[in-house]
């Protein structure tokens, strides 16, 4: 596996390619993973897990982002990790790479086509667009320069011998590119196991407020944004019976804005949070929320995570969302602020709804383990391997 992110961080990217390596392990595949200098090594392959990282050499050992975003500095990455997959390929000698994100797909094409005469197959694994989602963390602002990575990316999309996408909408926009239809739908799964434990936080005389939970970055391309806005105008009603708990980072692009508007009371911030605490977290709640917008195709990783908590989740109205929900989802048509406050009040007013809701929640997120998306995955590598 590339991985052109850093490894292992407590945010989505990293997670998905986490629990693919350890679900495909599981299934008996052996997996190496190729990644940049910057993360842990996660307890999930500490425990037993045969799985090995391999990062790049620490030459820009002052780069030490770790938030989704762009960075002209990912250049130079990007060619360390050349350098470096070519080497694993050299010494492993795969059969499949197996490249996540569009730069970890362009690494992986060229130490490809280095080793010609190997004849490796190459799977794309897309998690989301490459120019709506740098355009959604503010970069991309002069048309000419969008021009330009709108060609590289549709560029990239045909790299693949087969392509992975996250979400309906994400496979939809890559095969209005890719013309042989080779693009597999593999949602994001959940590890069931993890919610056995019955754990909360300590929420000593919140008993009779509404807890509404989000776990995930704090960043726009997230809809942090909206749910701040939301979380004002509930304020400004003077509804005291709704606590609200935002759990991630980074916690300085949401504490600047609680504080300027007094929100401290109702509002509760976990940061940094830890993967390993996530379970802990979402069944501390009520009810959770995810306020994505579908602008730059990405899943919702969070909502099966939600689901694994046996949450009702309110969430605007996307295919991915009613594909993972069903019955356990609010679904938000319009796609605001008001939006989001109508969905929070009516769960506020109709609390008999949580429990029914959550029933279904967890009965249906049995239908998304990361076991069954592994499977989709190597049925892919067989298709390649056979020649299909």
């Amino acid at each position: 596996m590339v991985a052109s992110v850093p490894f292992f961080v407590d945010r989505g990217t990293p997670m998905r390619i986490l629990e693919e390596a350890l679900a495909l392990e599981r299934k008996g595949c052996e997996v190496d993973i190729v990644t940049y200098h910057l993360g842990r090594k996660p307890e999930e392959i500490k425990d037993g897990s045969k799985i090995k990282i391999y990062r790049i050499a620490r030459l820009l050992f002052w780069y030490k982002k770790k938030e989704a975003g762009a960075n002209w500095q990912k250049i130079i990455l990007d060619l360390l990790l050349i350098w470096k997959v070519s080497k694993i390929t050299f010494l492993k000698k795969p059969d499949i790479i197996h490249a996540h994100l569009h730069e970890g797909t362009a690494v992986a094409w060229t130490v490809k086509k280095i080793f010609f005469w190997r004849k490796i197959k190459l799977v794309a694994d897309y998690h989301g667009e490459l120019v709506s989602e740098m355009e959604s963390h503010g970069y991309l602002n002069f048309p000419v320069v969008r021009k330009i990575f709108s060609f590289l990316e549709n560029m990239i999309v045909n790299f693949g011998d087969y392509s992975v996408a996250s979400s309906k909408e994400l496979q939809e926009k890559i095969l209005q590119i890719r013309k042989d239809g080779r693009v597999k739908i593999v949602l994001d799964g959940i590890n069931p196991e993890r919610y056995q434990e019955k754990f909360k936080l300590d929420l000593a005389g919140t008993e009779d407020k509404l807890k509404v939970i989000y776990s995930g970055a704090f960043v726009g391309n997230k809809g942090i944004d909206i749910l701040l806005e939301a979380i004002l105008k509930i304020k400004q009603q003077n509804i005291e019976d709704i606590l609200f708990i935002l759990a991630g980072s980074p916690v300085e692009n949401i504490s600047g804005f609680i504080k300027k508007n007094n929100l401290e009371k109702i509002v509760k911030i976990i940061s940094p949070l830890d993967y390993a605490d996530l379970p802990k977290v979402n069944m501390s709640g009520d009810v959770a929320i995810d306020p994505k917008t579908s602008e730059v195709g990405q899943a919702s990783g969070k909502i099966l995570q939600y689901m694994g908590a046996g949450l009702p989740v309110i969430c605007f109205d996307r295919k991915n969302n009613r594909e993972y929900l069903q019955g356990a989802g609010y679904y938000v048509k319009d796609f605001s602020a008001d939006g989001l406050v109508e969905a929070i009040l009516y769960f506020d007013k109709n609390r008999d709804m949580i429990n029914k809701m959550s029933e279904q929640s967890r009965a249906r997120v049995q239908n998304f383990t990361w076991d069954e998306s592994a499977q989709k995955i190597i049925n892919i590598y067989k298709k390649l391997k056979t020649n299909e």
